[in-house]
């Protein structure tokens, strides 16, 4: 009788808990996502003043703050003993990079031979209104070239066709990209009329080894939406990224505000260097990108939930307020790029 009993009340049990995992899931999508917007890029550099002569002066960024800042919080943050940084701001539009000097400890440069297709790869896209004339001020400049030189996509790749893209270098060795946006293409503000030639930032582009695996972490866990995908190849691609025979799966993915973030997939060649194991976050390889939440211990509590790697000790308290946030953490992604999560 215990058993029959039993029998008749597996099919309750079963509906009850489907009901139960449907109130989760909508409890979940009620809550919104874990961060509401990309902030900033952060680029460790080797020399600060150098490094903001160029932006600033090559490439029309605006210093929003300079500050320095030591102590046991900072350490705790970055997973790095003895720490004192001079962290500048710039702004180039409506969009925000960070770069920081370890003024203490120093860290080591970018490997010579990185690669576009190696897995710690990231570049921000920095819209143009002129390719042409852009190309020629950072040939004036003596920028250093990644890229053979500007690439319009063909016209038969119908979500990439008429972009046109640069790849170069920053004095440290950090890939930038140059791009024009089509008349179809692109939002809306990259196409006001405009005296200025560097408009702003579109994007941070990463390479990653799964794009499946990188959505679960960044669509599926943090909220982020997809907003366009393509698949890119043929000679101009190889040329922009300087990688013979590049084939590359090309995922775009936004947050309520701020730019986005694009991850790069090789689908070949897939000879790209993993990331480093024993990247730190004064390595000048290292980048950052600042992503913005309402509650930091809420969110630190789901990324632990879903076992990602935390590079701060936990969630760390700006006491000073000097670098502009309540609380911060930092994570790696899947494939080991390093994301700060920070409650303003």
């Amino acid at each position: 009788m215990r058993k029959l009993i039993q029998t008749h009340q597996r099919p309750l049990l079963l509906v009850g808990l489907l009901f139960l995992a449907s109130l989760v899931s909508t409890a979940q999508q009620a809550s919104g996502p874990l961060v509401s917007a990309v902030d900033a890029v952060n680029m460790t550099v080797y020399d600060m003043d150098r490094a903001v002569n160029f932006y600033s002066g090559v490439l029309s960024f605006q210093k929003v703050s300079d500050t320095e800042v030591a102590g046991e919080n900072y350490e705790h943050l970055e997973g790095i003993f003895g720490v004192r940084m001079r962290v500048v701001r710039l702004r180039l539009g409506d969009e925000f990079i960070e770069l920081t000097e370890y003024l203490a400890p120093k860290g080591r440069p970018i490997p010579v031979d990185a690669r576009s297709n190696d897995r710690s790869f990231q570049h921000i896209a920095i819209i143009v209104s002129d390719m042409d004339k852009a190309y020629r001020w950072l040939r004036q400049n003596k920028v250093e070239h990644a890229s053979s030189g500007p690439q319009r996509l063909p016209d038969w790749n119908k979500n990439a066709a008429g972009i046109q893209a640069f790849y170069f270098k920053d004095p440290d060795g950090h890939p930038l990209e140059i791009l024009q946006f089509p008349p179809d293409k692109g939002a809306e503000k990259w196409h006001r009329a405009s005296d200025k030639l560097f408009l702003g930032i579109d994007h941070t582009a990463i390479v990653v080894g799964d794009t499946e695996s990188s959505l679960k972490f960044y669509r599926d866990l943090m909220g982020m939406r997809i907003a366009g995908e393509s698949e890119n190849y043929g000679t101009e691609q190889e040329h922009l990224n300087n990688v013979f025979g590049a084939r590359l799966r090309i995922t775009s993915l936004r947050a309520g505000l701020g730019p986005g973030i694009e991850l790069l997939e090789y689908l070949a060649p897939r000879d790209g260097s993993p990331f480093p194991a024993d990247e730190r976050a004064n390595d000048i390889v290292h980048r950052q990108t600042s992503l913005v939440t309402t509650d930091a211990d809420a969110v630190a509590q789901q990324f632990a939930n879903a076992h990602t790697k935390f590079v701060s000790s936990g969630v760390v308290p700006e006491s000073d307020g000097q670098l502009g946030f309540h609380k911060a953490f930092l994570v790696r992604d899947p494939d080991g790029h390093a994301i700060l999560v920070e409650e303003k």
